[in-house]
């Protein structure tokens, strides 16, 4: 087992992965950007390394900054949380190349999942199901046009290294077609720095299903049921829940066995999550997330498992703690994502943090880096904090983040916390009735005042 750990980012994910090192006796190490000085992660890890200026690509994401502080500290391994370079596989070699271990999958099943076409066709060749759509890249607009006649539409015209929406634009005919894909090709090449895109049918109103898997790298994987993230604004999500009311047991066993045998067939190893679009009991794949999830704490809820943990174990050389046999699911989980940003528009909204109350009580968790008196840099993503609620379950789980909600404070800024105490009076989302359209159309009507 490792005896140093570096955690290669910030906020709550490096403080989640520090709480797990100190279970286990390893020794953490922080890094963090001169705007982070003062940051939680900094205070509870065992050691600090400043690592550069506010821009994230002058620390965070700079490799010889990242690489030099472990080897400063004498860290052996480095867990990169999500976001920043956790899906980098650049950055997963030159850690190889140091003699260092990447707590997370090799650099060639990243790149695999990372092209969203590569990735489409090995899913497929695996039996995982597919959204129907062009085999490959489309490099021409005459080209979208005959796919786009062939499938009938609306089609999406998305990015082959897209992700969080970005680069993905709806067609509903031909005439839209032509802007759609000049759009989401200039958004690709600006985001990405690759214009490369392919095309799928658009569904009309799928839910957003998420596959936990995990393997040990030597042909075992096992799943850990999934998770519904249908809530989403602009392609992101905002409420995920697990296990999905809209899947059976019969359903959720099967799906879950195609996915575990998919990563066990490519030696996967670590964490990951194929994510799906599922539409009147079909599963449609859309990619895989080569990493730990933002909501990943819903899925150890009622699993009763540590997915940092067995991340660290994996990566170690160790076989998995659990077998697919020992995998019960108990109750029901809801993680709501807070962010600091100013309704009803959704802008970022920086500052000191004058008061801040964490809820607490049975079946409470709240992963956050908060503290009273902290000042929220202007620099980086507007997550403040994640409330994570279990119950019995849904309707207790409901109950549980509704009192939770109304405990929590944070004063100082604007934060997403209305959004939620309204979403808990609106009919669909107590009865779990909603798909990924549902959320956006709710807030073009809503008064997000308090009263929806």
């Amino acid at each position: 087992m490792f005896k140093k750990i570096l955690i290669a980012n910030r906020g709550e994910i490096a403080l989640r992965v520090i709480r797990a090192c100190r279970e286990m006796g390893i020794a953490s190490v922080a890094v963090h950007s001169t705007a982070d000085s003062d940051a939680m992660h900094v205070r509870m890890a065992d050691e600090a390394v400043c690592i550069g200026p506010p821009p994230a690509n002058q620390s965070y994401l700079l490799v010889p900054a990242i690489i030099s502080a472990c080897e400063i500290t004498g860290a052996e391994a480095i867990h990169p949380g999500y976001g920043f370079l956790s899906e980098n596989e650049k950055f997963v070699q030159a850690v190889q190349d140091h003699g260092l271990t990447f707590i997370g999958p090799d650099p060639e099943h990243i790149r695999l999942m990372g092209d969203k076409i590569t990735a489409k066709d090995t899913m497929k060749k695996l039996g995982v199901p597919c959204v129907p759509g062009s085999d490959g890249g489309v490099p021409t607009l005459e080209d979208a046009l005959r796919i786009g006649e062939e499938f009938g539409y609306p089609v999406l015209v998305k990015a082959t290294a897209g992700g969080g929406g970005r680069g993905m634009k709806l067609a509903r005919s031909a005439e839209e077609m032509k802007n759609a894909f000049r759009t989401a090709r200039s958004e690709a090449k600006a985001a990405f720095g690759n214009d490369e895109v392919y095309l799928e049918k658009y569904l009309g109103k799928p839910r957003h299903i998420e596959v936990q898997v995990f393997g040990d790298g030597k042909g075992n994987a096992v799943h850990l049921g999934e998770r519904d993230c249908s809530l989403q604004r602009r392609h992101q999500k905002v409420f995920e829940e697990a296990p999905g009311p809209a899947i059976d047991a019969e359903t959720r066993a099967r799906i879950g066995k195609v996915c575990a045998e998919a990563v066990a067939a490519i030696n996967y190893a670590g964490a990951g999550t194929i994510e799906f679009l599922f539409e009147d009991g079909e599963f449609f794949f859309i990619e895989m997330n080569t990493r730990l999830q933002v909501e990943h704490p819903v899925t150890e809820s009622i699993f009763g498992v540590d997915l940092v943990r067995e991340q660290i174990r994996v990566a170690a050389g160790l076989p998995l703690s659990f077998s697919q046999e020992d995998l019960q699911i108990n109750g029901h989980s809801i993680e709501v994502r807070i962010n600091a940003e100013k309704l009803p528009n959704f802008t970022p909204c920086p500052g000191r943090i004058t008061a801040y109350h964490a809820p607490g009580g049975l079946g409470v968790r709240m992963d956050s880096a908060l503290y009273n008196g902290y000042s929220i840099p202007p620099y980086y993503d507007s997550l403040i904090g994640k409330l994570i609620v279990h119950g019995r379950d849904r309707p207790e789980a409901i109950a549980r983040l509704d009192r939770a909600l109304g405990e929590l404070i944070v004063d100082g800024i604007d934060t997403t916390l209305p959004m939620f105490r309204d979403l808990l009076r609106e009919r669909a989302v107590l009865t779990g009735d909603y798909d990924i359209h549902w959320l956006e159309s709710w807030l073009e009507r809503a008064n997000l005042t308090g009263n929806a």
